[in-house]
């Protein structure tokens, strides 16, 4: 199994050791480096060049926010996810602006980290659930204007299993939090959710968001 290769960017020593902990223990995952700050970070992202950069916000000598487009630039092919303490959507924007592809907040279960960074490496965009519920309400106020929100309508290809799950995906819920909102278990979720996303077409949960607002899911 190739393992996804991940830099630790953090200025504190105790989490990154905590971090290389969870990380190391998976089977699909190991540390490639770490970083104690923002100037290191973009070194150790050149010469690693590594799968995926686990990005602080607040570290010495050159921030987070400012850091994200020269990590891109020095390690292209790195996908990266922001774990930071600001639950804030500016901050959340600009960090999507300058190319994360996800944004998780430090008080997150380590399951929620690790749910991340798998969400990230396939290639979708993953956001803590209430930050994504706090975007989408952004998007809604700006899409009323273009577009009304009557009562939502699925699709005909899709289930009303189906329909349901995707539309909790849309609102930012976890699989777990949909799982317990309609008495499911886990697993079933998924198979919804991928049965679904693969009728629609849709690749990723951005894309999912996109579809959820021209149907007016997000309106309620």
């Amino acid at each position: 199994m190739t393992k996804t290769r991940i830099l630790l960017a953090d200025d504190h020593a105790v989490l990154r050791a905590g971090l290389r902990l969870l990380i190391e223990a998976q089977a699909d995952m190991t540390c490639a480096g770490e970083a104690g700050d923002g100037l290191e970070t973009l070194a150790q992202a050149e010469r690693l060049q590594p799968d995926l950069v686990l990005l602080d916000l607040s570290m010495p000598r050159l921030g987070g926010l400012a850091a994200l487009p020269e990590i891109r630039r020095k390690a292209p092919a790195a996908r990266i996810l922001v774990l930071t303490m600001h639950a804030d959507d500016e901050y959340l924007r600009q960090c999507l602006k300058g190319g994360a592809a996800g944004y998780v907040l430090k008080q997150a279960a380590d399951q929620e980290l690790l749910l991340a960074i798998r969400a990230v490496m396939r290639g979708e965009v993953y956001i803590h659930p209430a930050m994504t519920r706090g975007l989408l309400g952004d998007l809604v106020d700006r899409s009323r204007d273009l577009s009304g929100f009557g009562k939502p309508e699925r699709s005909a290809d899709l289930s009303d299993r189906e329909a349901e799950v995707i539309k909790q995906v849309a609102r930012g819920h976890t699989n777990q939090e949909i799982a317990d909102r309609l008495s499911l278990s886990v697993k079933t979720v998924e198979t919804y959710r991928a049965r679904a996303m693969e009728k629609l077409g849709l690749a990723n949960r951005a894309a999912l968001v996109r579809y959820a607002l021209e149907k007016g899911w997000l309106g309620k």
